[in-house]
């Protein structure tokens, strides 16, 4: 980061205080709480093999579908890496102030996501418990960091998009698990995922008024290079290709459902107040959309062709309905 950079940053962690203090009061007044056991079916479990000497698990205990299995090992194991990410957060927000009261707050709140999807897989025996617990071992040795080390800016519009992201990849999990107790767990989870994001929206859609260039050179680095926080976990990519495939999470819908309705709220392309690096930043932006627009309608054909020979084989494939 130039001297410059840094000297920008810190201002705005300065004059962004107050509305970091007003967005955490109006996300207390709106935030309901709840609790993770209530989501789940504890009368369905019963000892695994072991100490305890239960059960071996086997394939047909669960009553998910193998994507469903890959998408909720997927959004669990990202949400188990939360120590990385409120390492990350708080070392480019500080934890000073309202700042540090937000970090906090949301840690909290997070750390509840991943305690449902896990004991609701255990309690109903939806996945392999040995090769849940080496992948999140494996997972969290990894750990995660941001490429945007000590940059508030990178940082707060990269967890805008990632968590509304991962509220619609929570959602449609839900969807596709066919089971009414996953689908209700996995919408309560991504209720707190878009009040999270609105958090983060809200906070730096300020920082675009204050200070328009450099949260417009943030918003096109994010955008243009946006990977989701699971990226590194083995296994990734041939989860993410079968998720894709069932219209789960797919790069048409990070287009639609993430970039460009938090676009529009920043209205990012009818700003005037951009000059210089901001207006060549912006320019960057609007030129990768229109690229990875014509990726997605490429993936979107390939995947309805793929679909239709499934069908002529007389195999109906797994997808989410829209």
């Amino acid at each position: 980061m130039t001297s410059d950079a840094a000297s920008i940053q810190a201002r705005l962690i300065r004059d962004l205080e107050p509305v970091v203090a007003v967005e955490l009061e109006r996300h207390l007044g709106v935030q309901k709480n709840w609790y993770p056991h209530e989501y789940v079916p504890w009368s369905e479990g019963r000892d695994f093999a072991g100490p305890l000497n239960g059960d071996a698990w086997e394939a047909k205990d669960s009553r998910l579908t193998p994507v469903a299995q890959d998408s909720l090992v997927l959004n669990l194991l990202t949400e188990d890496n939360l120590p990385s990410y409120h390492t990350e957060i708080a070392i480019s927000m500080g934890r000073d102030g309202a700042w540090g009261n937000w970090i906090e707050r949301w840690t909290a709140e997070e750390a509840r996501h991943g305690i449902a999807i896990r004991d609701y897989l255990m309690a109903t025996r939806g996945v392999n418990p040995y090769e849940l617990e080496d992948l999140r071992m494996a997972h969290m040795s990894l750990g995660y960091q941001t490429p945007y080390e000590n940059d508030m800016l990178h940082t707060i519009a990269y967890v805008t998009f990632q968590e509304l992201a991962t509220r619609i990849s929570h959602r449609n999990t839900g969807k596709i698990s066919d089971d009414p107790i996953a689908e209700n767990m996995m919408q309560r989870i991504s209720l707190d995922e878009n009040l999270h994001m609105l958090f983060y929206r809200n906070t730096l859609g300020a920082a675009l008024d204050l200070e328009p260039n450099a949260t417009m050179r943030a918003i096109t680095d994010v955008v243009t290079n946006f990977d989701m926080p699971g990226a590194n976990m083995p296994g990734f990519s041939r989860k993410a290709v079968q998720i894709a495939l069932a219209g789960i999470y797919d790069m048409q819908l990070h287009l639609d459902e993430v970039i460009a309705p938090i676009l529009r709220a920043w209205k990012v392309f009818e700003r005037t107040d951009l000059s210089g690096d901001g207006l060549k930043a912006r320019d960057e932006l609007s030129a990768f959309l229109r690229k990875t627009g014509d990726v997605a309608g490429r993936f979107n054909e390939k995947r309805e062709v793929y679909f239709e020979r499934l069908i002529a084989r007389g195999q109906e494939p797994l997808r989410i309905i829209k």
